[in-house]
């Protein structure tokens, strides 16, 4: 790789993400009341996130999870996806919820919001731990949105550099040195 990254200071403590996710919990409860839904981890990133916010959403809430790859050999999303693990479960008729750590070009949500409506759900709605609008070049938005963000390479609670990081209880960034 060559380049030598060092971490950021730490941009959001474990204690305001624990606030948000449990706001964000109340929100989703409050939307869904006397419903269910289908919480939808997009993994790996999202599986810290999906976790903690489950146990704060007081409605019927099944869980699943989809593992998806934007095709190719460079840093950027091309925006061709590919499906490495589908669902488990049918969700014609249900109330979807995709449960994201973060949107930056939006192209990979874009791509996976249009071929799970094609399965006929009741409703399909998205929540992201982190938006980072600065990137985006998809028409693609949320309807829950943890925290906006500026551009920087995010790790922490979920999200990775090369597989590690995903571990700290917080949200920092990794800068070249």
């Amino acid at each position: 790789m060559g380049k030598n990254y060092v971490f950021g200071d730490v941009m959001i403590g474990k204690e305001e993400i624990q606030k948000r996710v449990s706001e964000l919990g109340k929100e989703i409860s409050r939307d869904y009341k006397d419903d269910s839904i289908v919480a939808i981890c997009v993994l790996k990133g999202a599986v810290i996130f999906i976790s903690d916010l489950i146990r704060e959403i007081n409605v019927d809430t099944k869980i699943d999870f989809m593992a998806v790859s934007s095709y190719g050999a460079t840093t950027q999303s091309t925006g061709v996806v590919r499906i490495l693990k589908d669902l488990d479960s049918d969700i014609e008729g249900e109330n979807v919820l995709i449960v994201e750590d973060i949107i930056d070009t939006g192209l990979t949500l874009k791509y996976l919001k249009e071929y799970l409506l094609a399965r006929k759900p009741k409703s399909l709605k998205i929540c992201t731990l982190l938006d980072k609008p600065e990137r985006r070049t998809a028409d693609v938005k949320a309807d829950y949105v943890g925290f906006t963000i500026e551009n920087k390479f995010i790790v922490g609670y979920g999200l990775d550099f090369d597989e590690r990081y995903r571990n700290l209880p917080y949200i920092s960034y990794l800068e070249e040195e």
